[in-house]
């Protein structure tokens, strides 16, 4: 693993926390000063630890320090962890378009009994 693969799993980490989380900043390191709080304390570690691996990444003698397993095992947590979030929450949507289905067919209904009732002269 080379400097550029783990300044790629850095964006795109960071680019997950933009889209899924809408923290905003330049980098990942920036954006979990601004808004780590949101994530889980497991999460946010990995996330802190894959941004100062990105750091260390520029220098060529701290990318030799680098423990490239322990980077890998720090994006899976955080890629896991960004899109279960973004599963949960096309479950919320779809059951929330669900719930809306069913109001607004029992508001028909009830509309359509009121007019009948009023059509044969009961109201």
């Amino acid at each position: 693993m080379g400097a550029v693969s783990i300044q790629q799993m850095a964006e795109r980490v960071s680019i997950l926390l933009t889209e899924r989380m809408h923290i905003k900043g330049r980098d990942l390191g920036d954006k979990l000063r601004r808004g780590g709080r949101v994530l889980p304390r497991n999460v946010r570690q990995a996330a802190q630890e894959l941004a100062t691996a990105m750091e260390h990444s520029h220098n060529p003698k701290l990318l030799l320090q680098i423990n490239e397993l322990k980077v890998a095992e720090n994006y899976d947590i955080c890629v896991k962890h960004l899109n279960e979030k973004h599963k949960n929450e096309k479950l919320r949507v779809t059951l929330l378009g669900i719930s809306v289905s069913i109001l607004f067919s029992l508001l028909v209904v009830v509309a359509m009994v009121v007019g009948v009732l009023v059509w044969r002269g009961y109201l």
